[in-house]
């Protein structure tokens, strides 16, 4: 997938970090794998604000919550996706959250439907795990209908 953009002030502040207020790789590798994410070989190295991840995953949409919940981690700005997946699909699109938008909001844009926020819910989930609680920052899994 390549190198991903995040902002760094913005992410999840749930993941733990060391005292440096560094993020921990072994922290994210953690989480990763509390979330159950079928990724053989996993791997995240971290280099200053650059996450880079190594494994096998599942699919596609796993593939991309894995480089979501990294990047989409407070103290992270960018995430080198160098994972592969066992069975390769479609990319989903990705979107960054803006001040004032809600999944209702962000689903009638892609979708031309408010009321298929939850199909965006539900391909964020985990690490998202309540529909209202999404902040400016954040990016988001837009799959195709």
């Amino acid at each position: 997938m390549g190198l991903f953009s995040f902002s760094k002030d913005s992410g999840d502040k749930a993941i733990d970090t060391s005292a440096e207020n560094k993020v921990n790789a072994s922290t994210l590798m953690n989480t990763i794998q509390s979330y159950g994410f079928d990724v053989k070989d996993l791997d995240v190295e971290i280099d200053g604000d650059t996450a880079k991840i190594y494994g096998t995953a599942a699919d596609q949409a796993t593939r991309e919550k894995v480089m979501l919940t990294v990047g989409n981690t407070k103290g992270i700005a960018k995430v080198e996706d160098k994972m592969v997946t066992a069975a390769p699909a479609p990319e989903a699109k990705m979107h960054t959250v803006a001040s004032g938008e809600s999944l209702s909001k962000i689903a009638k844009k892609y979708y031309g439907d408010a009321m298929k926020y939850n199909v965006i819910f539900e391909a964020n989930n985990p690490p998202l795990s309540n529909p209202d609680k999404i902040y400016p920052g954040q990016v988001l899994r837009i799959p195709e209908l």
